[in-house]
């Protein structure tokens, strides 16, 4: 472009939420619209226009055209929030708009959808490029689709993993010891992480639990504790939040840990994609990026969890362990039951109430949560090495019941920043009932999942599925299984007409004896 001012643009922040994407907002009768033959969908960089080019800011985005010069007039160019805060100069600061060159990385997508292997430098050139918004989400969403068709093969995780921490910012604490643990997910209710931060924090070694927002699930850990405290805090305020309560339950995405993974994340849960090799890099990253040093991963299995078999469930640890060997991360893999929901309640209030009732020792609480939990807490605080073997589950046990946890709870939730308003269960009501007498033989999780999610969770936070049955249980024929609770009434219809085709409970005469399996 030439230098001049006919070729400049005054910026103008259009409030728009564009979750994870660099979006610009060009009219379509600006003159330099028409003479550079832009075109929508096409990349652009952005470049503020100032005397010194050592103090230009840059960025990247993709562009939309409007006609409407309530969003954008003739001599303006818009940014969406995202776009408009990373840019970080005033509206009405005059910027230039070019083409912006395809990201080089690009070619080793194309070569891993034609099932090719790539090496190291390939994804570090991948991971830069997502990072510095080079990349479109369509191309992201074909970058996760090949390496989910094709597969990553285990040297591959390991490289993605690598070029994913390499791109962020990475905590460091100074000590032998940091511990974490990692459910893969796949099981509606499993608010285990809200239980074993506070009990590990309260032994007294550091915790430093930064979790994801859901992906596929009606919840995650930072959904469910977005409603006691901030989740979004900044790496400063992390650190000094970490080193003087020992732990935290935080959004990983504010502090820069690994960041690409969460703008991944931002295509993946869209298209519902959760591949193994995908998965393990994410959640390694994740881990090294806020400098654990241990770290157990919990792997539930199930006929409807996102492990089904045994075989895939000792490649998936085997996938674990070797990335994590070869990064300097200690792993421990357990492999745990996942034929049903954890808890009752499936939703981040309904989630959050069970979490709080099993801190609070109250008679009502969940005791699968209970139980898992504290052998989940006492399988983590076994990596102290005062403590043997086996041991970490009574001290686990003690620290729940003496109130610890629930003080520790409090402690972080206030150096966090306690959220003062409170929000309700889902208004709207409906009742699921067992359509005959017998037994409860199986609970399908997807279909539970899919219900919560379809009443508006984690959206809608006091959206879910409140469950009255688990495994097992004997019902009466018209005896309520669970409760439908959404916010909105095409939510609640969604849910209620995809619970009236399946329920997602099986009911049978007769228990078959060892049908239910061990507790964990």
């Amino acid at each position: 472009m030439k230098n001049n001012h006919q070729d400049t643009l005054k910026l103008r922040r259009v409030a728009i939420d564009t979750y994870k994407e660099n979006v610009a907002y060009l009219h379509r009768n600006c003159a330099i619209y028409r003479t550079e033959g832009f075109q929508a969908l096409s990349k652009v960089e952005i470049t503020t226009v100032n005397g010194d080019p050592e103090h230009q800011h840059r960025v990247l985005a993709v562009l939309n055209v409007v006609d409407d010069e309530n969003i954008t007039q003739c001599n303006e160019l818009g940014l969406s929030e995202q776009a408009f805060t990373q840019l970080d100069v005033k509206e009405g600061h005059c910027i230039r708009i070019a083409h912006a060159e395809p990201p080089a990385s690009l070619s080793a997508v194309h070569r891993k959808i034609a099932g090719e292997r790539l090496e190291l430098d390939d994804f570090r050139g991948i991971a830069r490029d997502i990072a510095e918004n080079r990349y479109s989400k369509t191309e992201m969403a074909a970058f996760l689709v090949a390496s989910s068709q094709s597969g990553l093969e285990r040297e591959e995780v390991l490289y993605m993993t690598r070029a994913m921490v390499e791109c962020g910012d990475r905590l460091s604490w100074g000590e032998p010891l940091v511990a974490d643990k990692h459910c893969i997910g796949g099981i509606p209710g499993n608010r285990t992480s809200m239980l074993i931060v506070p009990i590990i924090a309260a032994h007294g070694m550091l915790i430093p639990k930064t979790s994801s927002r859901a992906i596929t699930s009606p919840a995650g850990t930072a959904d469910t504790m977005a409603l006691l405290a901030k989740v979004q805090l900044p790496p400063k305020q992390l650190r000094e939040i970490i080193r003087c309560q020992r732990g935290c339950l935080a959004w990983g995405g504010a502090a820069r840990l690994a960041p690409v993974d969460d703008i991944l994340i931002s295509v993946e849960r869209p298209l519902s994609l959760d591949s193994q090799g995908q998965m393990v890099a994410s959640i390694l990253a994740k881990k090294l990026a806020a400098g654990s040093t241990h770290l157990l991963i919990d792997i539930p299995m199930g006929p409807t969890a996102k492990v089904r078999h045994m075989g895939e469930a000792l490649q998936l640890r085997k996938l674990f362990e070797f990335v994590g060997d070869r990064l300097g991360l200690h792993i421990e893999v357990v492999i745990s039951n996942g034929r049903q929901p954890v808890g009752r309640g499936v939703g981040p209030v309904l989630e959050l109430r069970d979490v709080m009732q099993v801190l609070n020792n109250d008679p009502e609480a969940p005791a699968d949560l209970r139980q898992k939990s504290l052998w989940l807490a006492g399988r983590v605080l076994e990596f102290d090495p005062d403590v043997r073997g086996g041991q970490g589950y009574a001290i686990a046990r003690d620290i729940l019941d003496s109130g610890r946890a629930l003080s520790k709870m409090r402690d972080i939730i206030e150096a966090q920043g306690r959220v003062t308003k409170t929000t309700e269960v889902g208004k709207l009501k409906h009742v699921i009932k067992a359509p005959a007498k017998g037994f409860v033989s199986a609970i399908d999780n997807l279909q539970i999942a899919r219900i919560a999610r379809l009443a508006g969770a984690p959206m809608d936070k006091g959206a879910g599925v409140d469950l009255l049955k688990k495994l097992g249980d004997p019902v009466k024929k018209g005896e309520p299984l669970y409760f439908i609770h959404a916010d909105f009434p095409s939510d609640f219809r969604f849910a209620q007409e995809s619970a009236t085709k399946e329920s997602g409970f099986q009911i049978s005469k007769s228990l078959p004896s060892g049908s239910i399996g061990p507790e964990f």
